[in-house]
């Protein structure tokens, strides 16, 4: 089955403000994250323009900490967004199997799920099937976003902090599809540059269209989003954050949106 390559808008929230940062700068002490772009709009503003634009598939990534002192504000500013365009939006960041059908009820289409499948360097199926049992297949996202270590791509988890044991190989993508609706795939070691896409990465994930599959890292121009067309054979979808003009960046969400 080909799947046609959609873009995907995005809300990232940080401290609870709508932002976009440098993906591999993220950490827990004292909430740091070196900030590209810090929002005055409110996550429900921006769920309003994607619902104008009629931009399904999104998702709302939590960035603190279910222990940080933000993890309420980010939640909150989250409510807010899912309210304004319910069953359209996905939404990932300390979801577990005992609260992800209060993410559903809250009006996300989809969880999306990282550190408690891979956990402690492993992928926990008992975890995974009480995730599937939760919310049911059709509204599960797994988040298998990673870095390159040693010529290999690690699934990485807690905001991307921490590697896992887990390399990111074709076969890991044919187990998992039957849990999840669809992937989310951060190239960790570009996101929020701006400075090109992982073409590498593309290329392991162009074989894996079964099940949709969301690219993001590295876009900075159309030229990128024609690569990730190209080396994806037209079935990654893809998402941009801070070369977005939402974001302060040059690329126009308007052309984007007439070419996909």
């Amino acid at each position: 089955m080909r799947i046609n390559m959609q873009f995907r808008p995005c809300i990232d929230i940080h401290n609870g403000k709508v932002k976009q940062i440098v993906g591999g700068s993220l950490s827990d002490e004292e909430d740091y994250a070196r900030e590209n772009y810090v929002s005055d709009m409110q996550a429900a503003d921006y769920a309003a323009l994607y619902r104008k634009k009629g931009l399904r598939g999104g998702h709302i990534i939590l960035l603190n900490s279910k222990d940080s002192k933000f993890y309420e504000a980010d939640l909150e500013q989250a409510r807010g967004a899912l309210s304004e365009w319910p069953e359209a939006l996905q939404i990932g960041g300390g979801v577990t199997a005992e609260n992800a059908r209060q993410f559903i009820e809250m009006g996300a289409s989809h969880v999306i799920v990282t550190s408690y499948v891979f956990s402690d360097g492993l992928i926990r199926y008992n975890r995974l099937q009480k995730l599937a049992d939760a919310v049911g297949k059709e509204h599960l996202v797994l988040d298998v976003s990673c870095r390159k270590r040693e010529e290999q791509y690690f699934i990485v988890t807690d905001r991307w902090q921490k590697f896992t044991k887990q390399p990111l190989e074709k076969e890991l993508f044919r187990k998992l599809s039957r849990y999840c609706d669809e992937f989310l795939v951060h190239a960790v070691n570009v996101e929020g540059t701006g400075m090109g896409v992982d073409e590498e990465l593309l290329t392991l994930l162009a074989d894996e269209t079964e099940v949709p599959i969301t690219y993001a890292g590295g876009i900075g121009s159309m030229a990128d989003i024609e690569k990730i067309k190209n080396i994806g054979r037209g079935s990654v979808n893809f998402t941009v954050g801070s070369a977005l003009d939402l974001f302060g960046g040059p690329l126009k969400l308007d052309e984007i949106v007439t070419k996909f």
